[in-house]
């Protein structure tokens, strides 16, 4: 898979962003993730903040995994937020949580996720699940070009 797209993951609780990563390696995925560990740190990425310029346009993440119970501003605020940006609104982003709640999906879906994963608990099927990820989105997916934003 090609390596220069960067992941952003968008992810607090520390068990689950271990598992991705080993999710990652063990798909061969070796592209650059950039952790966020709450939706305020994943906005100053994306837009900057009074500390760090944001990340210009060529460097904007290829595919964003975003986490919906997140502190201090959680993942469905992110996403509205990603999408009411012009610079941002076409980045595929896909929710990667383990609500199962309906009331959820509907609105991911609705503020314009690209897709909803529920997280399976076995890790094996979640193995799996980043390496389709990783397949659809990094190699079999065609992006907008950034010079086109």
């Amino acid at each position: 898979m090609p390596t220069d797209q960067t992941i952003l993951l968008i992810e607090d609780n520390p068990d689950d962003e271990a598992l991705t990563l080993r999710a990652f390696a063990r798909n061969q995925i070796k592209n650059n993730v950039i952790v966020a560990h709450d939706g305020v740190e994943a906005l100053n990425y994306l837009f900057g903040s009074e500390d760090k310029p944001a990340c210009d346009q060529a460097h904007l993440p290829a595919l964003i995994l975003l986490d919906l119970k997140l502190p201090r501003i959680d993942g469905l605020e992110v996403l509205r937020r990603i999408r009411a940006h012009a610079k941002t609104a076409l980045l595929p982003v896909v929710i990667l949580t383990t609500s199962r709640e309906q009331q959820d999906i509907y609105e991911g879906y609705s503020l314009g996720a690209n897709s909803y994963i529920r997280k399976p608990v076995d890790f094996e099927k979640f193995i799996q699940a980043v390496g389709q990820l990783g397949l659809y989105w990094l190699r079999l997916n065609e992006p907008v070009d950034a010079a086109a934003r």
